[in-house]
């Protein structure tokens, strides 16, 4: 186990150690305050005044020295403006490539005053975390709303670095002037800003501020819907090990995984009921048709989590081979009149969900300047699945027969999907490169493979005091004494090592974490009720046809790309992610109560918008959810079999299958009572989340 101490004695500039926040000294001070509040020496109000003034110190002094550097960094690429303009009159190629090179130089300057400006925000955030643990308070929440929105604040310097950020504008720019334009008059500011200057000190300079800033993206945004979990403090020899790891192919196979499995599950979904009247059973045993797949998914995560840890190509063949099974068995069940094969291949299904190798990928073997675009790729291959699945459906109304084979609506979706994972089988076979495998022999390595994020169920670039798990200390006498002071409490808070069992993992789940695993079964739960019942309430109330449920269905999964561009461009930057998920929960709230059949009749209008409602919000819901749940997550859970990604994952399958349970259910006392009756557990989740949430509002940072 690395301490911070030892990692920043590594990592920080000699010159400049007597400007890093004194960890160790405001450590044993918050040590101290515990012990005199237990023995009657201090009231808590002098220890707040106490510490508030030395943290401020600690800041202050923080701040200014990153100021002074801001300014002999700006005055250095001032001088070389100046020599840029003269350039520009009497253009010299071989000073034009003199002058790039110092820019760059400079670059590599801020650098590490980034870092610099990173390490010291770790010690800030863990220094609070700690002083809220030993005593009992909030104080982390108190201190961060009152210096960080005062108008004279100088933790905004620390949060926002807007000094930075226009270091480096200006540095982007002139090495961006400098390149071979070929004759184009456009600036960096012309560009879009998704297209980056291809420069290796830029792209350095770009990734250090992504780790530092709070504000967001739409990729970043998409992302978080997979909970990933960047690395604080990242070495560069991890980066090159990413490097060696990344395959693009390998990828891209994994995203139509994705695609192909979205599809999979939600392509049944206009035709599971008139499927299953054919097969003579109830429309309503829909549900436990289109559930028989999550309930062996909450199995599946499992062992593909356990497998991945070992390999992705052998758990990816395996996937593609039950799923080409499991539709065949699905499609074949028409013309052996059994409902028992039906829910047999649709197990099958289950039983091939490789999302957990799909997100381990991601995690253990793409590089961290592009995981994000990656974990967005994930979230959108899952989108467009999703709508792709029932539109597929509405095309295949067809019926003819083929060597005593029945094709119809029916079982032309479990064909198509058969031929489609033959197909992905054949091309992974052929394109996809296991990568290398950290080796267990060194326990070095392992200590530093356990520091990558691997949690890929949508993480993230996290605010400044909310970015790291680590403890600063100077001297490595003076960590073992510390360590000493509370070895229970570091030892559970420094611990780098995964979860390895499933008690373990719910030991490690705190109020805040919980309180965010119920919000996702919520959403998921009331997603699922309106997805799986959509073709028998509309048959029911309406007398739509496959193709009309198709349609419905294939918008709703259309509206997810564009919700996602409106809140990760706009909304994210202009409330924080706690305020936006108590107003998703209060509109799906909303959505749930207007889906209700009161006394009057129950109309196509009143059903679509309370539909659209419910389920646009709950989008929105599930990108804030996993968002903060990355936050308030421990770090032991980024990596191993039972991390936070199987946590969440295991969470939304169990929704499903209880949503899809109790469809079946319910479906007993008559369609007629259905949609009311499946919505009161929806209103009483919903409820519950909302109450939860706002008791745990305060831990949400």
């Amino acid at each position: 186990m690395v301490a911070f101490g030892k990692k920043l004695k590594e990592r920080q500039i000699q010159q400049w150690c007597r400007y890093y926040i004194n960890y160790k000294l405001m450590k044993k001070k918050v040590k101290q305050y515990a012990n005199q509040i237990e023995t009657g020496a201090l009231d808590h109000r002098h220890v707040l005044k106490d510490f508030c003034r030395m943290l401020d110190n600690q800041i202050e002094k923080i701040v200014l020295f990153m100021l002074e550097q801001q300014g002999l960094l700006a005055s250095r690429i001032a001088e070389l403006n100046q020599q840029h303009y003269s350039l520009m009159d009497e253009p010299d190629f071989s000073k034009v490539s003199e002058l790039r090179e110092a820019y760059r130089a400079v670059g590599q300057d801020l650098l590490q005053l980034l870092l610099f400006v990173e390490i010291n925000a770790v010690g800030i955030r863990k220094i609070l975390k700690k002083f809220d643990k030993r005593l009992g308070y909030k104080f982390t929440d108190y201190y961060v709303k009152t210096r960080a929105n005062h108008p004279y604040s100088q933790l905004q310097q620390v949060f926002k670095h807007v000094g930075l950020g226009a270091v480096v504008g200006a540095i982007s720019r002139n090495i961006a002037d400098l390149q071979d334009r070929q004759g184009s008059y456009l600036s960096i500011y012309d560009e879009p800003s998704s297209l980056p200057l291809q420069d290796p000190v830029v792209d350095s300079l770009k990734s250090a501020v992504d780790r530092l800033t709070h504000s967001t993206n739409f990729l970043e945004f998409l992302g978080q819907h997979a909970l990933t979990m960047r690395e604080q403090l990242p070495y560069p020899a991890e980066e090159q090990i990413d490097d060696q790891r990344y395959h693009f192919m390998s990828l891209l196979l994994n995203l139509v995984n994705t695609f192909l499995y979205m599809i999979n599950t939600y392509i049944i979904v206009p035709t599971a009921d008139e499927y299953s009247m054919s097969l003579g059973a109830p429309a309503t045993v829909c549900g436990i048709v289109i559930g028989a797949m999550a309930v062996a998914q909450i199995f599946s995560s499992v062992y593909f989590s356990a497998w991945s840890n070992r390999s992705y190509f052998k758990p990816l063949v395996f996937s593609s081979i039950v799923l080409l099974i499991g539709n065949a068995m699905y499609a074949m069940a028409y013309d052996s009149h059994s409902i028992t094969i039906l829910l047999l291949g649709r197990i099958f299904c289950g039983l091939g969900s490789a999302r957990a190798v799909n997100r381990r990928y991601i995690s253990d073997c793409v590089p961290l300047r592009i995981r994000m675009q990656a974990s967005a790729g994930f979230v959108s291959a899952s989108a467009l699945g999703m709508a792709c699945g029932p539109a597929l459906a509405g095309l295949l109304q067809t019926k003819f027969k083929l060597f005593n084979i029945t094709f119809n609506q029916e079982t032309l979706p479990g064909w198509l999907m058969a031929l489609a994972w033959l197909i992905y089988l054949v091309w992974l076979c052929i394109s996809f490169r296991e990568p290398a495998h950290p080796t267990e022999a060194s326990p070095a390595a392992e200590e530093s493979n356990t520091v990558q994020a691997d949690n890929l169920e949508k993480g993230l670039v996290q605010p400044l005091l909310q970015s790291a798990e680590t403890e600063h200390i100077d001297e490595a006498e003076q960590d073992d004494e510390d360590q000493e002071c509370d070895a229970s409490e570091d030892a559970f808070e420094e611990s780098r090592l995964p979860a390895n069992s499933l008690g373990s993992a719910y030991r490690l789940l705190t109020p805040s974490v919980k309180v965010q695993l119920l919000i996702y079964f919520m959403l998921k739960y009331a997603m699922e009720i309106l997805l799986s019942e959509s073709s028998v309430v509309t048959s029911h109330y309406f007398n739509w046809t496959t193709s009309s449920v198709s349609i419905f269905l294939a918008c709703l999964g259309i509206t997810v790309l564009p919700v996602n561009i409106i809140v990760g461009h706009y909304f994210s930057n202009m409330y924080e992610d706690r305020q936006m998920l108590i107003a998703s929960e209060v509109v799906v709230l909303f959505g749930i109560l207007f889906s209700f059949n009161f006394f009057i009749k129950y109309s196509v209008l009143q059903y679509v918008c309370s539909g659209l409602i419910m389920f646009v919000a709950a989008e929105v819901l599930e990108g804030v959810n996993l968002s903060l749940l990355s936050r308030v997550m421990s770090s032991r859970l980024s990596r191993g079999t039972y991390n936070g990604g199987l946590l969440s994952t295991e969470a939304g399958t169990l929704a499903r299958v209880v949503a899809d349970a109790t469809i079946t259910l319910v479906g007993y006392f008559g369609e007629n009572m259905l949609l009311n009756i499946t919505l009161v557990p929806s209103l009483v989740i919903c409820i519950a989340s909302i109450v939860a949430t706002f008791c745990t509002y305060n831990t949400m940072y």
